[in-house]
């Protein structure tokens, strides 16, 4: 996977659906994690948080309705956006699984256009620079369609990992990230660098951002890790 590559875990139990949504998924540039079952998938999860979860409801040795009520019960994957995948066309159906925590409900059968849209209207309430939105916060602007980023009124330059880790910063204001969390979103799943690598970048991006003067916006949480404000 490269990295700022969009990660999808895809469960369904179903191989020939599985294979083709993910075919799909694919196509559209993001990297899809399969699953079979509800258990494998929060093997998955544990492993390695994904941006946006994919989930049929009706699976083998776990649901869905448990995987995303599981899901959605953790601090640290609440904000996972959940698709729920239904052959259950009844409105007191979807009503459940919106109660449990689905932030979409698609049912069965359903057109791949259409899906690959809520996917995308998903990701981008969840990951608002995947989509070239500015963020802001306070009086630092990041524009994620050119890159630059600026405070106040001067320039702000930084390198390509000080960037990505202010993006993941920017948009979660407010949360703290821990180092591994954010060794896999700035760096990737599958890059293996040590944990320390984090502080390193932070001190230079809290430099980058005070150059100009201004107060640290980083916030460091001892024994945690990071968060903007």
């Amino acid at each position: 996977m490269s990295v700022g590559q969009l990660q999808v875990l895809l469960v369904e139990d179903e191989p020939a659906q599985r294979e083709v949504l993910a075919y799909n998924l694919e196509a559209e540039g993001y990297s899809v994690q399969r699953a079979e079952n509800g258990e494998e998938a929060m093997m998955l999860i544990d492993e390695a948080a994904p941006d946006i979860i994919i989930l049929d409801w009706m699976m083998p040795l776990l649901s869905g309705i448990e995987v995303c009520r599981r899901v959605k019960s953790r601090p640290e994957t609440r904000e996972i956006p959940v698709i729920m995948l239904s052959a259950r066309s009844e409105e007191v159906d979807s009503v459940r699984g919106l109660d449990t925590g689905a932030d979409d409900y698609v049912v069965k059968p359903y057109n791949l256009r259409e899906l690959m849209a809520r996917v995308r209207n998903q990701l981008r309430r969840a990951r608002p620079s995947s989509s070239g939105e500015v963020l802001t916060f306070d009086d630092i602007l990041l524009n994620s369609e050119t890159h630059r980023v600026s405070r106040g009124e001067a320039d702000v330059k930084l390198g390509p990992t000080e960037y990505r880790l202010l993006v993941t910063l920017m948009e979660k204001p407010g949360r703290v990230f821990s180092r591994d969390q954010l060794l896999d979103l700035v760096w990737g799943r599958d890059i293996y660098v040590d944990t320390r690598t984090v502080d390193v970048h932070v001190a230079r991006l809290r430099k980058a951002l005070t150059g100009q003067g201004g107060s640290d916006p980083i916030r460091t949480v001892r024994g945690t890790g990071y968060a903007l404000g």
